[in-house]
């Protein structure tokens, strides 16, 4: 009985000594917990704001200034070298484009060439100078007013002569560039489906059917033939001088590339309807850069 008692209570020595061990170490500290997986599944933590651009766009020292373009939303390079009358390559040239594809909203383009003075596109009315009085004339009728367009320039006809002094005015000058024999872009019978407005539509849209030739409407270089510019389907510009741009629009097919030379009536395209509600041409004439009506220039049919 004695020795039972001595076990119990040498056990229960045991186990007080044991739990007064646990007591007294010190516990250890839960393990972080690490966030895996973040960043190797392409989540992106929480970046400190960007900082403000502090080098300005490209040519921004030429804001502003007359022959240089600056770059709004959604311009091309393609639509800008039309809206100027140039060449997109010799816009990529004069403004050391790396990357024809990449234009930023702000940057200022030269669309001049280097060293040439731009083109004024308005001048301004020069003051009469009072006649010396002279012998009483017949009364002439009155000159009738100005227009803002110049005359259409039929094949074979001369420049009209200009009252001087005019009222509201001289028209813009005409030169040597003026003088082109212009000819219908199509060689069926013309259905005029939609006429000008400088707004709406900076041309004219011809019916036909599918296939139909193209015709150039003038001697000229093809300075872009593609399918680049939104709202022209596969599209074909050629330059006639340094004055004149036309333009052919929604061709089902071209037959031209760049920088070949084409003559007058000479087959360009097929007519289509890319990028069109319909199978139709659309031709447009550009002095300048600026769309002109087609329909003062053309002949009569």
């Amino acid at each position: 009985m004695v020795l039972r008692q001595r076990a119990w209570v040498g056990g229960c020595m045991v186990l007080l000594c044991a739990a007064l061990a646990a007591c007294s170490s010190p516990r250890r500290a839960p393990a972080p917990v690490e966030e895996r997986g973040t960043a190797r599944h392409g989540a992106v933590a929480p970046a400190a704001p960007q900082a403000a651009r502090t080098t300005p766009p490209p040519g921004a020292e030429n804001e502003g200034k007359p022959g240089f373009h600056t770059v709004r939303p959604g311009e091309t390079l393609i639509r800008i070298a039309l809206e100027s009358g140039q060449n997109w390559r010799d816009i990529v040239r004069w403004n050391n484009i790396d990357n024809p594809n990449v234009i930023e909203v702000g940057q200022v383009l030269r669309v001049v060439p280097p060293g040439a003075a731009p083109v004024a596109q308005a001048e301004a009315p020069r003051a009469a100078t009072p006649a010396a009085p002279t012998a009483p004339a017949t009364p002439a009728t009155p000159a009738a007013p100005a227009s803002s367009v110049l005359p259409p320039l039929a094949a074979g006809s001369a420049p009209r002569a200009v009252p001087s002094p005019a009222p509201a005015g001289p028209p813009p000058q005409a030169t040597a560039d003026d003088d082109i024999p212009w000819a219908w872009p199509t060689s069926a019978a013309v259905t005029v489906l939609a006429g000008f407005d400088e707004q709406k539509n900076k041309g004219i849209d011809i019916g036909g059917r599918a296939g139909e030739p193209v015709l150039a409407a003038a001697d000229g270089r093809v300075v872009y033939a593609g399918a680049g510019l939104r709202g022209y389907g596969n599209l074909i510009i050629l330059k006639h001088n340094n004055t004149y741009l036309t333009a052919y629009a929604h061709n089902q097919s071209l037959l031209v590339k760049e920088d070949q030379t084409v003559r007058k009536g000479q087959k360009i395209a097929e007519m289509g309807a890319t990028d069109a509600d319909r199978v139709k041409l659309h031709f447009e004439i550009r002095r300048q850069g600026k769309p002109v009506d087609p329909m003062r220039f053309l002949p009569a049919r």
